[in-house]
């Protein structure tokens, strides 16, 4: 089956042929002074051409695990995992994921000069650099998982030209506001920022990933992310504030009093994602909402991270309401506002060993565990082929 076109820079709501149809993406400016075509009503129409998976595959699927050589129901949730792989895939059985893909979003944060982070701004720009090398835990991780991995420089606040041009070649800005105080970045920006990062996902799509993670790295992104989460979900600071890379108790109530006060300035905006994006978010956000928004457009399954991509994807769900199913929550984070969120996405986590790292770890843990469950369900015999029957009388 084809695959859908790649994202519009704009759609003409009155023209329902061109709501379906899909123009080539405007080249993404490399100025912050660039004004990107992309509205509210835009983004809800892209939203809006988000399909459901496969509900003929899931059936099949869910109707082959009852006839496999095993008691109904003795691989738990390995058999729901088949399932949605299935869907996603649209096809049963499902078949291992062959092109694994992680893409980490990077981003500096004003935030982080009141003190809401245990380490310095510098380190967001040594991590890019430890990825582009390969010795980041995301490269370790993503070895074992036979992915590959793709660091994209959207607002880090360092001097990253001797790096390839393919890392920086959508970089917003360097850094961004302090959100308790003012915006993160402009209109304008946070738009740039969600059509690079859809146009990411076109280029990972369209180059064979059938498998997607997105990533992040960035000194208080969680600030940024807890902040969101709260205005989202109508939770106060202290119960979406986490303690993000470690801090102590006077880190904590300094960080829980700047998400405070950014959540008072994101209220306004809760019906403007763009603009919600532009108040409390950043760059590296705004690309990372993009980019789930636009995979399940191309119906391309995503294996969501920690709080930050997870923050995103609640984003990027009240854009397209069915783009959650084309999602997988890879762990549990330690991040109090990445449990809200996978609650607002109606998500159950694969994994849960109190990670809080991000870069895309906790998810790529769990793709052994989703190839395991479309082994198990593609490979095994049925009990009918094996000459017995689920069926048989009992004496």
């Amino acid at each position: 089956m084809d695959e859908p076109d790649a994202t519009p820079a704009a759609l003409d709501e009155t023209d329902a042929a061109a709501a379906e149809a899909a123009a080539p993406l405007p080249e993404t400016p490399d100025s912050a002074a660039a004004e990107p075509a992309l509205t509210v009503e835009e983004l809800n129409l892209l939203g809006g051409r988000v399909e459901h998976p496969d509900e003929g595959a899931r059936q099949e699927t869910r109707a082959r695990q009852a006839e496999l050589a095993k008691p109904v129901g003795a691989l738990g949730s390995l058999e729901d995992l088949s399932v949605w792989a299935a869907g996603v895939q649209r096809t049963c059985p499902p078949r291992p994921f062959e092109r694994i893909r992680v893409v980490v979003f990077a981003g500096d944060h004003g935030i982080a000069a009141g003190g809401v982070s245990a380490y310095p701004a510098e380190v967001t720009a040594h991590m890019v650099r430890a990825f582009l090398t390969g010795t980041a835990a995301v490269n370790a991780l993503a070895r074992q998982a036979g992915a590959e991995v793709r660091v994209l420089d959207m607002s880090v606040d360092a001097d990253l030209s001797d790096v390839p041009e393919d890392v920086t070649r959508h970089k917003v800005r360097r850094g961004t506001g302090r959100i308790d105080v003012e915006d993160a970045m402009t209109r304008d920006e946070a738009a740039t920022a969600l059509l690079a990062g859809m146009a990411v996902a076109d280029e990972e799509v369209d180059a064979g990933a059938d498998l997607l993670i997105a990533g992040d790295m960035g000194i208080a992104n969680t600030t940024a992310a807890a902040a969101l989460v709260g205005v989202l979900t109508g939770s106060d600071a202290a119960t979406v504030c986490g303690r993000g890379t470690g801090i102590d108790d006077r880190g904590w109530m300094r960080k829980c009093a700047a998400i405070r006060d950014a959540m008072r300035r994101g209220r306004p905006h809760m019906a403007d994602p763009i603009a919600l994006l532009a108040a409390i978010g950043g760059p590296d956000l705004a690309a990372t909402t993009g980019f789930l928004l636009q995979a399940a457009v191309r119906r391309t399954p995503v294996v969501l991270d920690g709080v930050v991509p997870s923050t995103c994807a609640v984003l990027a769900h009240r854009v397209a309401p069915r783009a959650s199913l084309w999602w997988l929550a890879g762990h549990r984070s330690t991040e109090p506002a990445q449990t809200l969120a996978l609650q607002q996405l109606a998500l159950e986590p694969v994994l849960d060993l109190k990670l809080r790292l991000g870069e895309g770890t906790g998810a790529l843990l769990a793709v052994p565990i989703l190839q395991a469950a479309t082994a198990t369900c593609s490979e095994m015999a049925t009990l009918e082929e094996l000459g017995g029957s689920h069926g048989a009388e009992q004496p």
